[in-house]
C-alpha cells in the first residue's frame, strides 16, 4: 500500500481521463468568468473549481492503488 503523499505516476489511461476533466473545468471557469459578476462569490466559485480539479485528479490516480493508508495525527 502506497502512502497518499508519495508520487503516483498516472497511467496513459488516467492521463486521458484527467485531460478530459481538466478541459471541462476550463470550460466551466470560462463560463463563471462570463456569467457571474465580479465579487467574492465568483472568486470562491473559481477557488472551489480549482479544488475540485485537484481532488478528481487524485481520485483518478489513487483508484487503482487500493485503500489509502491513514496518516497518523500524533
Amino acid at each position: 500500500m502506497k502512502h497518499p503523499f508519495d508520487y503516483h505516476r498516472p497511467s496513459a489511461e488516467q492521463v486521458e481521463m484527467i485531460s478530459i476533466l481538466r478541459d471541462s473545468c476550463k470550460t466551466i471557469n470560462e463560463l463563471i468568468l462570463l456569467l457571474v459578476p465580479p465579487g467574492r462569490e465568483r472568486v470562491v466559485a473559481i477557488t472551489k473549481l480549482e479544488e475540485c480539479s485537484m481532488w478528481v485528479n487524485k481520485g483518478i490516480i489513487m483508484a487503482d492503488e487500493g485503500p489509502v493508508e491513514s496518516v497518523p495525527m500524533d
